[in-house]
């Protein structure tokens, strides 16, 4: 059991945890016709847009209600209808996402009154599905806001389901903020690889996994669709993905009886053990050869290196749910958490096999991690990396100062045999290096 301490100082000094909203946002980039609006400054619009564009190095889709100091004051009801009608005329979505961020929050907007007001104006919009979801940038982190965009998705979308028509195919997946695009498509292949028919929410890995389209949409192109969103009472399993989406997970299961499992990490070799037996009873069939052989595979390889992981020193700075996915797999490895900083609180925190985490930023990050074999965390960690002489390996949001971000993959057998080696290079090194400076 760790000891959970929240760090204590009147001012964030270097930031490591993102905005609710960048994370709602990205949470709604996996639904097809989607474009994500934010009710706020065009600041707020323009720094998540950069975060997203410098990290995937894709055209991202985002559109602001662009509140000026006239109506923060005055209301943005107004705002909101216009942005709403402009996007319908100039966009032609199929769903809008709309995130709050923290100057309407403050203010205290409300948010489903102008919504209820604005389609009673406007009965045209009765075939847009609209998503609100509340994410203040002044609590909670990126986790947190796409949490909460998940919840709100199964919430307001999915329509009546009688049970009678339950394929016993369809399974819904609930994937987390911790899981990149790349990780979606492994998981996607897995699951059908089981003859089971999985909806994604969201699905990452058909909007943000960098392809090029036939032509330019001013909405994202592919993703989840709608239909599918409608039809998730059909579904006759959940599987939630990170502890996170355990909410959305028990809101589905509220609403149409659906029996749901989390899986809180898909790294390593029994957390994929464990999935893919959870698939194969769902399926009601046995797991394909073709894991069985990269499950001999992983064996293999983490023979080949547990000799480099062994009593190294690791220091962590990522969001709960990774955390929780990265320390599990290091620990199996051999290794030794010599610290773990965090964004936000989290039920699994204190279920950590560590002894002290702290929800901080990376000015804490620096002074706990001195004394590391190796950090991990996103690019803002590269400058104390440098400061500490100690390798970084990149994980989480932003990371800008390395290409194929959308493509990796860190789950199954073998996304973690990707793992393993990519650690355990930065491990060979850091030994050859000591040789040859003795």
């Amino acid at each position: 059991m760790a000891i959970v301490t929240t760090s204590e100082k009147p001012v964030v000094v270097n930031p490591l945890k993102q905005s609710q909203a960048l994370g709602a946002t990205l949470a709604f980039l996996g639904l097809k016709g989607m474009i994500p609006l934010m009710h706020g400054a065009q600041g707020c619009t323009a720094f998540a847009k950069v975060v997203l564009v410098r990290h995937f190095r894709e055209a991202i889709p985002l559109s602001t209600t662009a509140m000026t100091e006239v109506s923060t004051i005055l209301g943005g009801e107004e705002n909101v209808e216009q942005a709403i009608l402009t996007l319908v005329q100039r966009t032609k979505p199929e769903i809008i996402g709309l995130c709050t961020t923290g100057l309407v929050e403050t203010r205290g907007d409300d948010m489903e009154g102008f919504l209820k007001e604005i389609r009673q104006r406007h009965p045209e919009l009765d075939y847009l599905p609209i998503v609100l979801v509340s994410t203040p940038d002044f609590k909670g982190s990126l986790q947190d806001g796409f949490a909460n965009a998940v919840e709100s998705i199964v919430k307001q979308v999915p329509q009546k389901s009688n049970r009678q028509n339950v394929d016993s195919k369809q399974i819904t997946i609930l994937a987390g903020s911790a899981f990149t695009p790349g990780d979606v498509q492994e998981i996607k292949e897995i699951v059908t690889s089981f003859g089971l028919k999985p909806i994604f929410i969201p699905d990452l890995s058909a909007s943000l996994d960098g392809h090029l389209e036939d032509s330019y949409s001013p909405v994202t192109a592919c993703g989840t669709s709608l239909s599918e969103l409608k039809h998730l009472g059909d579904s006759v399993f959940t599987l939630a993905l990170g502890e996170s989406m355990r909410s959305a997970a028990q809101i589905l299961e509220q609403k149409f009886g659906i029996p749901y499992k989390v899986f809180s990490e898909l790294t390593g070799l029994e957390a994929t053990d464990n999935f893919l037996q959870a698939l194969a009873n769902i399926s009601d069939t046995s797991v394909p050869e073709k894991y069985r052989r990269q499950r001999r595979q992983l064996q293999d390889a983490m023979l080949d290196t547990h000799f480099y992981f062994g009593c190294k020193r690791v220091s962590l700075a990522l969001e709960p749910d990774l955390l929780w996915s990265i320390v599990h797999f290091l620990q199996s490895m051999g290794t030794q958490i010599h610290a773990a900083v965090t964004t936000t609180r989290s039920p699994i925190l204190e279920k950590l096999p560590v002894k002290n985490v702290t929800i901080g930023d990376l000015e804490d990050f620096e002074q706990l991690a001195i004394g590391s074999d190796l950090l991990i965390g996103n690019s803002h960690t590269a400058a104390i990396a440098n400061r500490l002489k100690i390798p970084l390996y990149r994980q989480g949001i932003p990371i800008f100062d390395r290409l194929g971000n959308g493509q990796f993959t860190k789950v199954g057998y073998q996304g973690t045999m990707q793992l393993l080696f990519d650690i355990g290079n930065l491990f060979l090194e850091q030994e050859e290096s000591l040789v040859i400076g003795h």
